[in-house]
């Protein structure tokens, strides 16, 4: 069992996670491992957190990720990476996007949006890899393709040999965003 891994995936509802949770699970069934996938909605369609659990290995009995258990958290916003960060095990990675999306009770004025998440992330001695998603799928084309920038940097992070991500983006993804999709992943791999 200590050969399992486990990735949690968190965002906010309409970043693109689940086509993300997509393209790890089909990147990790082409290696043969055993793989398990969860999603757990939330209030998706309102904005609200949106939680996918990725458990891989020789041999995975569920996949819920326990509190500690992460080994990496893939975070589409910064804000989100605070919220999830009990669940990352020690030494483990977060990925985020630092992309800011004000939460409900931020856009209504009755809360503040916290100060450097990130800052204060790195102060209690987790490895934090970060980048403007937005900015790098913007030049790849589209705003819609930061799921896939992410992608490339969790790519990065993986003993996965970077042409099965390369393969599994164009077996994922429709035809018509190929392009614009490869360009986003090697944006995100570069970072």
């Amino acid at each position: 069992m200590s050969n399992v891994k486990s990735v949690l995936i968190v965002g906010v509802g309409g970043q693109g996670t689940l086509l993300a949770s997509r393209l790890l699970g089909n990147a990790l069934l082409s290696k043969n491992y055993d793989v398990k996938v969860s999603e757990v909605h939330g209030m998706s369609q309102r904005g609200g957190s949106v939680v996918t659990y990725v458990k891989y290995g020789d041999s995975v009995s569920s996949p819920i990720i326990e509190q500690g258990e992460a080994d990496l958290i893939l975070s589409f916003e910064a804000l989100e990476a605070a919220r999830y960060l009990p669940f990352l095990k020690k030494g483990g990675k977060i990925i985020v996007n630092t992309q800011q999306i004000d939460p409900m009770p931020v856009v209504t004025g009755s809360a503040e949006y916290p100060d450097d998440i990130l800052g204060k992330i790195k102060e209690l001695g987790v490895a934090v890899i970060s980048a403007d998603a937005l900015s790098l799928a913007e030049a790849a084309g589209s705003s819609k393709a930061v799921n896939v920038v992410l992608m490339g940097m969790l790519a990065k992070q993986t003993d996965i040999e970077k042409q099965v991500w390369l393969d599994t983006v164009k077996e994922t993804v429709p035809p018509k965003f190929l392009d614009l999709n490869i360009k986003a992943f090697e944006l995100g791999y570069a970072q």
